[in-house]
């Protein structure tokens, strides 16, 4: 197994890749490292740790759109290949995730540690 270091939110990450999977590995690492960026970016969220819950469900959000696209997809024509999910989250989508913010916002409390 191969070792990379790797860069998110400007932090270095020694990461175990087996062989001949390093470009997946660094596809996976700027897509978590640039939805990391824009929610910090955005300026309402500090703690890393609450960037990443964010990060996690953003990118879980359109694994679920693809994973429904394609099933929606594989329905109606098996030939045809699925739509991929749009770039960004729908207003619903930021409603239900400003909602899990201040859930979790709650939940942390003042010690912002969710571990």
């Amino acid at each position: 197994m191969k070792q990379i270091e790797v860069q998110i939110l400007q932090q270095s990450y020694l990461l175990a890749c087996p062989e001949g999977q390093e470009s997946r590995l660094l596809d996976a690492v700027e897509r978590v490292d640039t939805a990391m960026t824009r929610i910090r970016d955005a300026g309402k969220v500090r703690a890393r740790e609450r960037i990443a819950v964010l990060a996690a469900l953003n990118l879980a959000f359109e694994v679920a759109d693809r994973d429904a696209a394609a099933a929606k997809g594989a329905a109606s024509s098996s030939d045809a290949p699925a739509p991929l999910a749009g770039n960004g989250p729908t207003e619903e989508e930021t409603q239900r995730l400003q909602s899990l913010l201040g859930r979790l916002d709650q939940a942390l409390g003042q010690d912002g540690r969710l571990f």
